[in-house]
């Protein structure tokens, strides 16, 4: 058994030098599956993203996947990567077996939760509010910024963390505190500001349009004081106020306070995405 992959279609080129292309996964030349191979430059190098690795049921459990997932991973090298994800579903043990003996470990993950009937009621004290658009353009700098860093937790080098961090605000805030269906929210304590939350319509996977948590803050004087856990009840308040039923966030796994946060709130794994140098 000879396991390559094959070209299915051309590159296809991205925003600033980023590139995307389809293979086959081939058994002695016979198509046997199917994998999609991203790349996005930095200035620390490039970081590549192994995508929808499937292999066919009938050829299955005979190592085809691990072979195909290492010829990845050698065609990544030679896009001039120096570090690579991939994407492991809820509930994918072969794919989770696959990605451990690999090498890679976990840097973040999708989580959702089933919004509540009611909506919740905030801990005595506390108040939600629209942000005000003198607060937002103080809060947006430091948002991007926030984002960045989680990007580059999860492998990005820095100075593309930060572009791809700016062009995500362009694309899910073109216009600001207008944006349709998007809602900025302070949480007020005692008449003075203690955090933040934005919850806007989101296609966190395919298909699978949520509410969604784009950013959470609590004020680094107000910190492990419950306000966290407040905001992400003013967060479901949100959503259900906008009619949605289920909402869905993305955390670094690093940041244990978070995931133990949400997990307490009744948030569960939709997928993970590890990660390794090449």
């Amino acid at each position: 058994m000879t396991t390559t992959l094959r070209p299915s279609g051309p590159i296809q080129p991205g925003a600033d030098g980023a590139q995307r292309r389809a293979y086959d996964v081939c058994d002695n030349g016979r198509p046997v599956g199917s994998v999609t191979l991203t790349l996005e430059p930095g200035a620390g190098g490039a970081t590549g993203a192994v995508k929808d690795l499937r292999i066919d049921e009938a050829v299955r459990r005979r190592g085809r996947g691990t072979i195909a997932a290492l010829a990845a991973e050698e065609i990544l090298r030679g896009w001039g990567c120096t570090q690579v994800f991939t994407e492991v579903a809820a509930g994918d043990m072969a794919g989770q077996r696959m990605a451990d003996a690999l090498g890679y470990t976990e840097r973040s993950r999708h989580m959702l939760k089933t919004l509540p009937e009611q909506p919740p009621v905030l801990p005595a004290g506390l108040t939600g509010r629209p942000m005000t658009p003198e607060e937002f353009a103080v809060w947006e700098g430091e948002a991007v910024a926030g984002y960045a860093e989680s990007l580059i937790s999860r492998g990005f080098p820095r100075e593309r963390a930060l572009e791809m961090s700016r062009a995500s605000h362009a694309r899910y805030l073109p216009d600001g505190l207008a944006t349709e269906g998007a809602r900025l929210d302070q949480l007020i304590n005692e008449g003075g500001i203690v955090g933040n939350v934005w919850v806007s319509p989101f296609e966190m996977h395919p298909g699978l349009r949520v509410a969604y948590v784009f950013d959470v803050e609590v004020r680094e004087a107000f910190r492990g004081r419950g306000y966290g856990r407040a905001l992400m009840l003013q967060a479901e308040r949100i959503a259900l106020e906008a009619g949605e039923t289920r909402i869905g966030l993305h955390v670094v796994t690093a940041n244990t306070p978070a995931l133990r946060l949400y997990e307490s709130l009744g948030y569960e794994l939709t997928r993970s995405y590890p990660a390794k140098p090449l």
